[in-house]
């Protein structure tokens, strides 16, 4: 019987050759399940039972899985020179494809071994500053664009190099179509290259209200969580195009910034009695300030003042400089104060609100709910303390403080007699 379905076939070619083409695909079909069902099994369990972490990256991106579908197209194609009986026309069409199919299948296998090299690296503590992601994403560009090429080429039987040469005329029209993505590519090289962003750096960039820690680094893109949870995408090349404000320099010196100023009434300041001098040497932050400068001053006045009944002749102590010597050993002694890094207290240009008492310092806690905390302490303080030095903190005048002025002013007084006077005709008549 199957001799005579042998000789059937050799009588009737068309047949014959589908029969060659179906007895080629189902050993194809036949390689890839015993590929996928007993040499990936095998393959993921010695993987599963070796010590290095690097071959599970591999296993998990499903690296081998896809680079097995390129098995059925090679036994494909060589098996056709097996087949001598098959068309010539549909033995080279077949070979073609199966050549198309084994690139795209490495492609894709390549793809998958880039995001588990990816994933290897992201292990080590070097790839916060150096990530790598942007520069293998790239090469997964280049290797698509390289299977494509290679796949068309067998499609079309022509040589690569002739396909090369026709995209030269096409590399005008895809830099006009891809310009951002083509920048991004080139920027995100840059920035990685370059050291400017990494991931875990908390970044401003107030042309795309982005405020927040980077997410991901990508290709042509970097994601940045804001501050209310949601997530900002900014295409990579707008890094290089518009300036943006990395706070990792902060992180990395153990201090963050205090410069905010008190303003003081200028009608407040004034010079120290005698009374006042002695009743500020008893405080424990004032003792030694107090009597360096009482030594100074009488030393001075002494050798130099001839006339003292004036105030102008006499060197003398002043409410709002004790003050900031004052807020200056606060800070001296403030357990949440970097004692390394600048540190000032003093006096800026004075402006219509009054006279700016300035506070620059460092806290040795970068911590944003910590570093507020220790500011608002220390602010705290000083706006407590300013009136024992009779000393007024300025503000705009509230409404409380017109309707306090207008009870105290002559008009209103004689408007509370008034209401008053009614009072009493108005008891006396319901008396009558």
């Amino acid at each position: 019987m199957l001799a005579g379905a042998m000789e059937w076939l050799r009588g009737n070619p068309g047949a014959h050759a589908a029969a060659g083409f179906l007895l080629l695909f189902a050993i194809g079909s036949l390689a890839w399940l015993v590929t996928r069902r007993v040499i990936l099994r095998v393959v993921a369990a010695v993987i599963r039972r070796s010590p290095s972490s690097w071959d599970d990256a591999f296993l998990e991106r499903n690296v081998f899985g896809r680079l097995s579908a390129a098995v059925p197209a090679v036994v494909v194609h060589q098996g056709l020179q097996f087949m001598p009986a098959l068309p010539e026309r549909g033995a080279s069409l077949v070979a073609r494809l199966a050549v198309a199919w084994v690139c795209v299948a490495i492609a894709h296998a390549l793809s998958a071994a880039l995001t588990a090299a990816n994933d290897v690296y992201s292990r080590y503590p070097a790839a916060k500053d150096r990530p790598i992601k942007g520069v293998l994403q790239v090469l997964a560009v280049v290797g698509w664009l390289a299977a494509g090429i290679f796949a068309v080429s067998a499609l079309v039987d022509r040589s690569p190099t002739l396909l090369l040469s026709g995209l030269g005329a096409l590399t005008a029209i895809a830099m006009l179509v891809f310009r951002d993505s083509l920048l991004s590519l080139v920027a995100g090289i840059q920035i990685t290259t370059n050291n400017l962003i990494r991931v875990g750096d908390w970044i401003e960039m107030p042309q795309f209200n982005a405020d927040g820690d980077v997410l991901d680094i990508a290709l042509n893109s970097i994601q940045v969580r804001n501050w209310d949870k949601t997530i900002t995408v900014i295409p990579a090349h707008k890094f290089l195009e518009h300036s943006f404000k990395n706070w990792r320099g902060m992180q990395e010196s153990g201090g963050r910034r205090i410069k905010r100023s008190v303003f003081i009434d200028l009608s407040t300041i004034r010079f120290l009695t005698d009374e006042e001098v002695d009743r500020f040497g008893r405080f424990f932050l004032l003792h030694d300030y107090i009597a360096r400068k009482k030594a100074e001053l009488e030393a001075h006045n002494r050798a130099v003042v001839h006339d003292s009944s004036l105030v102008a002749n006499v060197r003398r102590l002043t409410n709002v400089g004790t003050l900031r010597a004052y807020v200056e050993a606060y800070l001296r002694q403030h357990p949440g104060i970097h004692q390394e890094m600048t540190f000032l207290v003093r006096q800026l240009q004075p402006t219509p609100e009054g006279l700016p008492l300035e506070i620059y310092v460092f806290t040795n806690d970068v911590r944003w709910a910590v570093y507020e905390g220790i500011q608002a302490d220390v602010f705290d303080h000083i706006l407590a303390v300013a009136p024992e030095f009779g000393l007024r903190v300025f503000q705009n005048p509230s409404g409380h403080d017109f309707a306090h002025a207008l009870r105290g002013s002559p008009a209103a007084e004689r408007e509370n007699v008034a209401v008053a006077a009614n009072g009493e005709t108005s008891s006396l008549l319901r008396g009558g």
